[in-house]
This record gives C-alpha cells, structure tokens and sequence, in this order.
C-alpha cells in the first residue's frame, strides 16, 4: 500500500469486533440495535452491520438518509430536527422507505402535517440534559400537542434522545446516574402523552459502552463506537485497541532544537477537537504504522495544528528514528469529524472503501 499524503485507515476487524460487541450488549437487553450511522458515512462499511444481521439505521440528513436508501437501507431514522426546507426530499424518501423523522416542536410538526403527504413515522425529540434541541419534560402541552398528528399518515412512534453530557470522562455510577435521569424524563413524557407502547430510542456511545445494562431502552442509537478514538479513551468509552481508524501522515519537517516534527496532516484533516488530559492541548495521539496495523499504545501526541500542518512534540528516541518522507499514524481525537473530512478510507489490506460525499449529494 503506498501512501503519499495524509489517508485514513481502518482496521476491518477491529471494527467488526465493535460492531459485534455493541450488537451483543444490545440483544443482551432484549433491544434493537439502529445504530448511528453518521460516524463511519460508508456503504462499504454498512455491509458489515448487514453482516451481524442489522436492517435499521440512523442518519444526520436527508442527504444521508438518501444515500443509504440506494445502497439498500430500507428503515432509516433521521435524527436531527426536521427541516421544513427539506419537505419535499422528505416526501420523496418516504415514499421509497419506512422514515422516521424527529420532532422537536409543535411547528415542526404542524409543518410536517401540512407538507408531506407520504406515510411517515416521528419520533418526539426529548431534552434529558444536554440542552442542546428537544422538548423539555416540564412542557406539558407543547408535549400533548406534538403526541397528536393531524395527517393519518403519519404516526407518533417514540421518544428520542441523546445524553451528549456523558462526553466528558465517566465513571460507571456517574453514567449510571445520567441515564436514571435520562429515563425519568422519558416517563414524564410518555405519561404526558399517556402512552406507554412508545419505542424509546436512546444510546450515546459512553452509555452503551460503560454500561452493562440500560433497561427501559429497546432501542440502542449509538455511532461512534464503530471506530471509537482516543476522546472515547479519555472518556473511559474504549481502550486504545479497540480505536479502528488512523491517518497514516507523511513527515515533512524535523526541528530537533525544540523535538518537534510536522506532519501533512492538519484541521482539514484531522479536526480541530482536542482534550486536554493533563492541562494541555492534545490534537491526536501517535502511533507507529506497521504492515498489518499500528501500534496500540501511544508514543508522542499533536500538541498544535493548523490548516495542513500537525505539530508533534516526540521524545529524543522517537525524533532519531525519524527522517524527511517518514510515516507516522494519528489517532484521532474525534473519529466522527475525521471521517468527515475524508473523501475515503483504505483498509490495512489496501482495499479502498467509499463513502457518502455531501459535495454530490
């Protein structure tokens, strides 16, 4: 595999592993597995969940959601508020799959009602803490007006949140703790709504990944934890092997008074999310590359980037071993927004695996 700028790898089996473990945690549960499929955004790599016997799928688009329809997704939820500028590809989508939409206020659904005719399932948008979008528990008739569709087609089937607050390093009772509230506030709504037959659709990958057990849920919605990445390490999500991808970066620049080494690899490429474990900037961890893979502990981290450059800060050892033309692989911090930023991926047996690109959609 030749490689000659930066190109983000993956290792297919340590993906599939994930893929297996979240699926048997789930039907541990007696849930439904749909995962989020925003983070990996590749047909290629949905065959994988298709292998394990998955069929339901969650995007963060229309655009997306079209683009698993045509690689052979036939129950797709959109999970991002519905976008009354979009209602026509909306109609045009449900009438080719079962959609599920989500609805975060009464005029989003009125909006709904009045412009897709198409036979549509919603999901209700609930606020369980991260105050980011959705209906507070405390909205008692926003909540009964949004439970009451005025179009036949289309039909109330859940409840849906995300606890985006587990993002940050979590002990097993402090995730514990989010998801007791989490759930509370799904029983406030559905007996607001006086319901209990509601599909509750929940799972952030913290969740689902430090915890054993989430009862209650019967619908797992997690993403990221198809390739994790070292903010999923920080936040005790993952361990360092578990991480399957990696952008194997050509080395451009040797500053051996300060022990630094530049990288082509920079915010267009890796994101500019970071952590900052011990007080300082991390924009990625090092690794060194291999024939079959990279190594799994970490031996420097990107402690700047700019919009094409990566900073590393190496030891003595590792700046001797490297020259003009080496390879040296980054863990991502955030794998989401990597991904993103690539056209592709390539498998560590070379294969070249495709993905959705918002630039044709």
């Amino acid at each position: 595999m030749k490689i000659v700028k930066p190109t983000l790898l993956i290792d297919e089996q340590k993906a599939k592993r994930n893929i297996r473990k979240m699926l048997q945690k789930a039907r541990s549960n007696g849930a439904e597995l749909r995962p989020h499929f925003k983070t990996h955004q590749s047909a290629d790599v949905g065959e994988w969940f298709k292998d394990e016997g998955i069929t339901k799928a969650t995007v963060s688009s229309v655009d997306m959601a079209r683009y698993f329809a045509d690689a052979g997704w036939d129950d797709i939820t959109i999970a991002f508020p519905y976008n009354p500028l979009e209602a026509e590809e909306v109609e045009k989508l449900a009438k080719r799959v079962t959609l599920n939409v989500t609805i975060v206020s009464k005029m989003a659904l009125y909006h709904l009602n009045q412009h897709v005719s198409a036979p549509i399932n919603y999901y209700i948008k609930v606020d369980v803490g991260t105050h980011r979008t959705g209906i507070l528990p405390s909205q008692t008739e926003q909540i009964k007006e949004m439970s009451l569709s005025e179009n036949p087609n289309h039909h109330l089937v859940g409840l849906l949140a995300h606890a985006g607050h587990t993002y940050q390093p979590m002990t097993k009772s402090s995730a514990e703790k989010v998801f007791m509230q989490s759930m509370k506030a799904f029983r406030t709504v559905s007996e607001i709504i006086g319901r209990h037959d509601l599909i509750i659709s929940y799972g952030d990958t913290p969740s689902c990944s430090i915890l054993d057990d989430l009862p209650g849920v019967n619908e797992w919605r997690p993403g990221n934890f198809v390739f994790y990445d070292i903010m999923q390490e920080y936040f005790n999500s993952c361990t360092y092997d578990d991480i399957a991808v990696c952008m194997a970066c050509p080395v451009v620049a040797i500053h051996e008074d300060r022990n630094e080494v530049v990288v082509y690899g920079g915010g267009v490429h890796l994101s500019k999310d970071f952590i900052e474990p011990d007080g300082e900037r991390v924009y990625g961890k090092v690794v060194a590359l291999s024939d079959d893979g990279w190594s799994t502990e970490p031996i420097a981290s990107v402690v700047r980037l700019s919009q094409e450059h990566g900073i590393l800060r190496v030891s003595d050892e590792l700046l001797s071993s490297l020259e003009i033309g080496s390879l040296v692989g980054i863990l991502p911090v955030h794998s989401c927004l990597t991904a993103d930023l690539q056209g592709y991926y390539v498998s560590l047996a070379g294969r070249k695996l495709n993905k959705f690109n918002k630039a044709e959609a």
